[in-house]
């Protein structure tokens, strides 16, 4: 149970990132976005990542699989269009 749980959560989480990623793609507008606050995320998200491998946790390491996909997205943009 404790694992259906951490999977909804996970999707919820990482799927909140989607109309941020879309808004970015479709607008190209980052100017309300920090630079500093998405590379310490994307950052610490990977760091998630490597410790749901380690850990062994299916929840963990795919919310953040996601996120970091998404994150990045918003982040190469910011970048991209600064």
């Amino acid at each position: 149970m404790t694992q259906y749980i951490g999977m909804v959560a996970a999707v919820l989480t990482s799927a909140s990132f989607i109309p941020q990623a879309i808004q970015v793609i479709k607008t190209k507008d980052t100017s309300g976005i920090s630079l500093s606050m998405y590379s310490m995320f994307v950052l610490g998200v990977a760091l998630w990542t490597v410790h749901g491998f380690i850990i062994n946790d299916l929840a963990v390491i795919f919310a953040n699989i996601v996120t970091f996909f998404f994150a990045s997205i918003v982040l190469g943009y910011k970048i991209k269009y600064k």
